[in-house]
């Protein structure tokens, strides 16, 4: 239908609502069919081309290849799956197909008739070494609707100075704006004023509820596995819920449908090893891939007892396997197993994991509508103890989820791509159980009670493409949250801020569903382009986070524990708007973007001074709820193009929380409050084979409650406290290097080698800067009165040297 039609059809609507209701809801739903293109196709006979983007080498479905017809100057992407629709009049195009790294493909269509077409693209070495980490088109910045989104690639992240030679994704994330790291040596991180806790990671979409190893130093992630990433810190759509701050989501390689290939590399402190083949070749493939530190296979050979009867190592192992069955359906299953442990000596062991599986059915109905069921399997667990001794004691506790997943996309048209389902999640919170280990023990046991609640999601949105320069995508989720029994509710009397007292409880028994709680999150993202280099973009959206984490340190560790909303716990949500300007230059060499955001959290949650968190089943009422608001400025200038490559981030950020019972009221700022951050990443290219890179971070010091005085009671040194958070940390600062040289890939006819490999050597904080991890103020032992602050920090410098290999 054209404009001009759809303009009538408003006045039409007036004249019906006066006259006649009937006409007017006729009239209504014409005109929404008018508004997003899609009653065009009842007008015009049209036809549809679909299938699959592939990698020529290995048959991995590429994500996000972009398939433009340049007759209508629009087009479309292709899926999480590879797979791409485009619905068409009648005629003949040209269209063209594009993914970063590979040689673009043109090919002219003469559309008649409804087909089916598969594309394969050739990956361009050039090319990859041309476009740094950032998975993207060169374009796509200015482009697509999307905004506060980095999507990343694991082919060129391994260019990075790395600690301790392991190459490390969510330490590649730090580096963006807007992100900002927990601390020194560790990958946890927090987006936009959210806590940690307020991240979605999702492995193949299920969550991993502890991505770290040993304490925070390595993530989860084998960088040999993971095959795209996304990283969504404001207009998240609508399929995604359960977080207020950000969504991670990664997806694992399918396994090489060609032929038979083998990855790995060897560092000083850990190993990996990735194999992947065809099972039916073009139809069917695998992919396994495991790594573990060794370094506790030495201790047996130190002089120490302690350590020589020490453990401390962590390994990871992923599986994945997939099958067509035939053009219309496809199979998949993959599943994460990975566990830390820790033991020193007979004082104390620590053991916990992340275990997930997926198992994901797709199915095309149609050219134009495309499914997912997927089934979900997620274990956080965790253990401590002593193994022996009058303090011999063993707890664990952890975190299950059960989940059922059914989603649809829709291309109606080439204006409009639509995507519709839901979700329902079965979650089992174990809090802890803990139990005297051996005759000699003095500990007495402690349990508390399992808790269990169901979690749901629906959504439907729209990509709508409405002129050449404007495009919305526009969507709202609905979501709600039951609790269910057996459960005791304990009731407080909360006229003392300081202390909550149990006055009463309510006993939902087994099986009894009680606490519902709905909301729905709206979801908008307009883009509007000023010219073929530059676009302003606006979003908004609204998150609700139902289940909440226990903490009362600065990074998420094993111990801290995840507990469902109840009827003392209200969910936490959020409202976020942000705009942002968006800039190329030099034919899109370089790339300039500016976002602003606001971002209000209600029921945000803190504890009260002195909280007892750990085997604590009166939890609730060490909890204080209130508000918390951020804002922030980042700003993100990259070269894609060239040896020169590289990104320099800074960002301003601000969160503070209002919470009557803390800080007497007044405002305050959050334990991870760091208003500048900045991070300068650089690669060059000194030939085809070695490569120099470097990157440097600065971030102002992060807050603390600390001392600020003191006086005299007695014989007893009092300390005087600043106000809540009132103190920083010195600021950070760090510089790393690394070298990597790539042994010769070709033969002497051109032809390129079976096996290839590269050396990385990285030097992580090149200049010894000792930052602080934490201070602690002590009284002299030789002088009561006079007090020392007495700074920890983890690193010095640290070389690192690893051996990775392809074949």
């Amino acid at each position: 239908m054209e404009t001009r039609n759809c303009n009538h059809l408003y006045g039409g609507i007036l004249v019906a609502f006066i006259t006649n209701l009937k006409k007017m809801k006729k009239s209504f739903i014409v005109l929404l069919l008018c508004l997003t293109g899609i009653s065009s196709n009842l007008l015009a006979q049209t036809f549809t081309m679909s299938g699959y983007v592939k990698d020529a080498s290995n048959g991995e479905e590429l994500i996000g290849a972009t398939v433009y017809v340049e007759e209508i100057k629009s087009g479309t992407v292709s899926n999480s799956y590879g797979f791409y629709s485009l619905s068409l009049k009648q005629g003949k195009y040209h269209i063209k197909l594009a993914y970063l790294g590979y040689r673009p493909i043109d090919y002219v269509l003469d559309l008649t008739e409804n087909i089916s077409k598969n594309f394969q693209l050739t990956s361009d070495d050039k090319l990859l070494n041309d476009v740094d980490i950032f998975a993207e088109k060169k374009d796509q910045n200015i482009k697509s609707v999307e905004m506060s989104v980095n999507k990343l690639q694991m082919k060129n992240i391994m260019k990075i100075p790395a600690l301790m030679g392991e190459v490390d994704v969510l330490r590649t994330i730090q580096m963006l704006p807007g992100v900002q790291t927990v601390g020194e040596g560790s990958v946890g991180f927090y987006v936009r004023g959210g806590g940690a806790d307020q991240n979605l990671v999702l492995l193949d979409e299920a969550t991993v509820y502890n991505a770290s190893h040993l304490g925070g130093l390595f993530s989860v992630f084998n960088q040999d596995i993971v095959k795209d990433l996304d990283l969504y810190k404001g207009g998240i759509p609508s399929p995604f819920g359960g977080r207020l701050s950000s969504i991670l989501d990664i997806r694992m390689k399918e396994g090489n449908k060609k032929r038979f290939n083998a990855t790995g590399g060897i560092g000083l402190i850990s190993s990996r090893l990735t194999l992947e083949g065809p099972i039916i070749k073009d139809k069917a493939s695998f992919i396994i891939s495991g790594r573990r530190t060794y370094a506790d296979l030495f201790f047996p050979l130190l002089n120490d007892s302690v350590i020589k009867k020490s453990k401390a190592f962590f390994y990871d192992f992923n599986a994945k396997a997939n099958y067509q069955i035939n053009e219309k359906n496809r199979v998949f299953i993959s599943g994460y197993f990975g566990r830390d442990l820790v033991q020193f000596g007979d004082a104390i062991r620590i053991n916990y994991g992340n275990e997930t599986l997926t198992t994901r059915f797709n199915h095309l109905f149609n050219p134009k509508l495309f499914s997912n069921l997927t089934f979900i399997y997620s274990v956080f667990d965790y253990g401590m103890g002593v193994p022996q001794g009058s303090q011999g004691f063993d707890w664990k506790s952890g975190i299950d989820d059960i989940s059922f997943k059914n989603d649809y996309t829709w291309f109606p048209n080439t204006k409009n791509t639509i995507e519709f389902g839901g979700q329902i999640t079965y979650h089992t919170f174990r809090p802890g159980a803990a139990s005297p280990i051996g005759d000699e023990s003095i500990f007495t046991g402690t349990y508390l009670p399992y808790s269990y609640a169901f979690e749901y999601g629906a959504f439907i949105e729209n990509n709508h493409k409405i002129t050449n320069k404007l495009t919305m995508r526009y969507g709202l989720r609905f979501s709600a949250f039951q609790n269910k029994g057996e459960y005791t509710d304990y009731i407080y009397d909360k006229s003392d801020e300081k202390n909550y007292v149990v006055t009463d409880s309510v006993i939902y028994k087994k099986g009894a569903l009680f606490n519902a709680n709905t909301a729905f999150e709206p979801r908008l993202s307009i883009k509007y382009e000023l010219d073929n280099f530059s676009s302003i973009k606006l979003s908004y959206n609204r998150m609700v986070q139902y289940i909440h984490l226990t903490t009362n340190t600065m990074s998420t560790t094993p111990l801290d524990l995840w507990f469902p909303s109840s009827p003392n716990v209200e969910p936490e949500k959020a409202d976020q708007i942000a705009i942002g300007y968006f800039r190329n230059f030099n034919d899109n060499e370089y790339e300039l973007s500016v976002e602003s955001y606001y971002k209000k959290m209600y029921n945000s949650i803190d504890y009260k001074d002195h909280a007892e968190v750990l085997l604590n089943k009166y939890l609730e009422g060490e909890l204080r709820i209130g508000s918390s608001y951020s804002y922030g400025l980042e700003v993100l200038l990259k070269k894609q193009t060239g040896k020169f490559t590289g990104w320099l981030s800074y960002t301003f950020a601000r969160v503070f929380r209002e919470i009557s019972e803390i800080n007497d009221g007044k405002k305050y700022p959050a334990n991870y409050d760091k208003p500048h951050d900045i991070s300068l990443i650089l690669s060059y290219d000194l030939n085809e084979r070695l490569n120099l890179s470097l990157t440097w971070l600065y971030s102002t010091g992060a807050p603390r409650t600390m001392p600020t005085g003191r006086y005299e009671a007695g014989n007893m040194i009092i300390p005087i406290y600043s106000e809540r958070n009132g103190v920083r940390l010195p600021d950070y600062h760090r510089m790393d290097l690394g070298l990597t040289y790539q042994f010769k890939k070709f033969k002497a006819n051109g032809e390129p080698k079976k096996y290839q490999s590269n050396i990385n050597l990285s030097i992580y904080n090149a200049y010894n800067r000792h930052n602080a991890y934490s201070i602690v103020f002590n009284q002299k032992e030789n002088n009561w009165y006079t007090t020392e602050s007495i700074k920890t920090y983890l690193f010095k410098i640290f070389p690192s040297i690893t051996y990775n290999f392809h074949f």
